[in-house]
C-alpha cells in the first residue's frame, strides 16, 4: 500500500514520550494532538472528553429538530425518532470510547433525559419513572451491552482477528462458566478503563448458558434476559 504523506499525521501518546520527528519520502509528518478517524475524535491523552461533547452536540441538534418539527408528542412518535436520529449519535463506536468519568457519563444522559420529557404526560415524572414507561435504559448501561456483544464476538472468532489480542482465558479454578477472562492489574485509568479491560467483570458475571451461545442473536436474547433479571449485580453505577 502506497501512503500518501500530506495525509499522514503523527500523535505522541502515554508519558515521557520524546516526541521524536518522522520523515515519509522527505517530507517531514504533521505532528496533531487530536484526530477525527472514522468519526471517533482520538485525543494525545486518550481521554474521550472532547468525543463525548462532540457526540453530545450532534444528539442535541437532532433533538432540536425534532422539537421544532414534530407536533405529535405520542410516545412511540417521539420514540421512534429518538431512536432512529438521537440515540445513534450517542452510542456510534462506544466499545472504543466508552467514558468513565461522571462528567461525561452525566453529559450523555441529560440528552436521554430530555428526550423522555418531550413525551406527552411524561414531564412531572422522575427519570427512572419515565425510564420504565418509555420501555427505555440508562445509556450507561447499554454502553456496557454492547461491550459484551463485542466481547462475545471477539472470544467466539466471530471476526478475522485473534481474540488474545484483547483478552486472555482465566486458568484458574473459578466458579462459574469456562469462558472467565484474566482481568489485569493497570495504574493508569486509560488501560483500567479500557474495552478490552473494562468488560472483562460484567462477561465474568454472565451465565453458561449465556456465553455457550452459538449464534449473536441467541446471545443478545439471554444477555436481555440476564440484564434485566436482578439475580446479577452488574457493574453499572446510577447517575
Amino acid at each position: 500500500m502506497l501512503f500518501n504523506a500530506d495525509k499522514c499525521k503523527v500523535m505522541h501518546v502515554a508519558f515521557n514520550n520524546k516526541q521524536a520527528k518522522y520523515d515519509m519520502n522527505n517530507i517531514q509528518l504533521e505532528c496533531v494532538s487530536e484526530e477525527n478517524d472514522l468519526g471517533v475524535i482520538i485525543t494525545g491523552d486518550l481521554k474521550w472528553e472532547k468525543q463525548c461533547s462532540e457526540a453530545v452536540k450532534k444528539a442535541n441538534r437532532m433533538l432540536g429538530m425534532i422539537k421544532r418539527n414534530f407536533v405529535d408528542r405520542s410516545k412511540d412518535t417521539i420514540i421512534s425518532l429518538y431512536k432512529s436520529l438521537v440515540r445513534p449519535n450517542l452510542e456510534y463506536c462506544c466499545q472504543i470510547w466508552s467514558p468513565y468519568y461522571k462528567k461525561d457519563m452525566k453529559l450523555i444522559e441529560v440528552v436521554q433525559r430530555r428526550a423522555t420529557k418531550l413525551v406527552t404526560g411524561m414531564k412531572e415524572l422522575n427519570y427512572n419513572d419515565r425510564l420504565k414507561q418509555l420501555g427505555l435504559q440508562r445509556l450507561e448501561g447499554r454502553r456496557m451491552r454492547s461491550d459484551l456483544i463485542e466481547t462475545f464476538k471477539i472470544v467466539n472468532r466471530k471476526y478475522s482477528i485473534n481474540p488474545e489480542l484483547f483478552f486472555q482465558l482465566d486458568e484458574g479454578d473459578r466458579r462459574g462458566h469456562d469462558h472467565k477472562l484474566l482481568k489485569k492489574r493497570f495504574r493508569l485509568n486509560v488501560r483500567k478503563y479500557a474495552f478490552s479491560n473494562r468488560a472483562i467483570d460484567n462477561w465474568n458475571l454472565l451465565s453458561a448458558n449465556c456465553v455457550n451461545c452459538s449464534t449473536i442473536n441467541t446471545f443478545k436474547k439471554h444477555l436481555s434476559s440476564e440484564l434485566e433479571s436482578e439475580a446479577v449485580k452488574f457493574n453499572v453505577s446510577q447517575l
